[in-house]
């Protein structure tokens, strides 16, 4: 069957430039590059920056698996596979320890990755500094000078109002030391998951038209303060109500014939996992 497209949709030149963003990117961690973001056959919104570094990285060898706030079974989840089956025949999956390249929606897997995959992380807003600077030419002036004032003193300003930090989801980060990161919204309970990782991970913008990357063996760092130090979500002790797992991050659901609160892992996969005895509690 002829194909009405180039392998992995993009022409390759166009690979090739998305490519060398994604490898300045790793050079410098944390860095948001600059790159010709491409027309897409799907919403912007929908993932289309995760889907530029996915096409422009897959070969036909990889295995692919995508995750929609921890669903592989969500219509932005299917669309994406779809979309990436069609140009390339690979081969998806749900389950994280046979996929190569893993791109996902506002979570990270709960089992750890290794040395030979590769997340990529869907970014609405790439800019940290955004909330309290409108100008992008500003902005690259701060990341310039080291200047994150202003993303401390809205931390500052949580803690007097409410005696905590409020960002329930991208949370600020310090990448290597040197630049502050939105790690795309993730949930606080997985910003910890990108500190020393073994995996690489490439995140993309692409209605920002930016790329930016954390290597392996990486130093992430929520931004915090000594006397209010950074903490994830709580879930007591509670466990999953389907495979038992805790530590893991939990929805909050409720029995609509009961009434009851119950919960459940968000990673779905990684619940089927437990529950076929494939993948153990962390």
């Amino acid at each position: 069957m002829q194909r009405r497209y180039n392998f992995a949709f993009f022409d390759e030149a166009s690979k090739r430039e998305i490519r060398r963003a994604i490898l300045k990117g790793v050079s410098i961690p944390g860095y948001q590059v600059p790159f010709a973001s491409r027309e897409m056959p799907i919403g912007r919104g929908w993932g289309t920056g995760g889907l530029q570094i996915t096409l422009s990285l897959i070969g036909r060898s990889d295995v692919l698996k995508v995750i929609d706030q921890g669903s592989d079974d969500s219509v932005n989840a299917v669309n994406i596979k779809k979309l990436v089956v069609d140009t390339t025949d690979v081969e998806v999956t749900d389950d994280v320890g046979a996929a190569s390249i893993i791109q996902s929606r506002h979570r990270i897997p709960e089992q750890p990755l290794r040395t030979d995959q590769v997340l990529v992380l869907q970014v609405p807003t790439p800019e940290p500094l955004r909330s309290f600077e409108a100008s992008e030419a500003k902005t690259r002036v701060l990341h310039a000078e080291a200047d994150y004032t202003g993303a401390w003193l809205e931390l500052f300003d949580q803690i007097v109002r409410y005696d905590a930090t409020t960002t329930g989801a991208d949370h600020p980060v310090l990448v290597n030391g040197r630049y502050v990161m939105a790690p795309s919204p993730i949930p606080r309970f997985d910003n910890l998951k990108l500190n020393q990782a073994e995996h690489l991970t490439l995140l993309g913008a692409g209605r920002e038209k930016k790329i930016y990357a954390v290597p392996p063996h990486t130093d992430v760092k929520p931004l915090d303060f000594e006397d209010y130090p950074f903490a994830v979500e709580h879930f007591g002790e509670a466990r999953c109500r389907l495979c038992g797992a805790r530590d893991v991050y939990l929805d909050e659901l409720v029995d609509e014939a009961t009434g009851e609160t119950y919960y459940q892992c968000n990673d779905t996969a990684y619940c089927a996992g437990r529950r076929k005895g494939g993948v153990h509690e962390r």
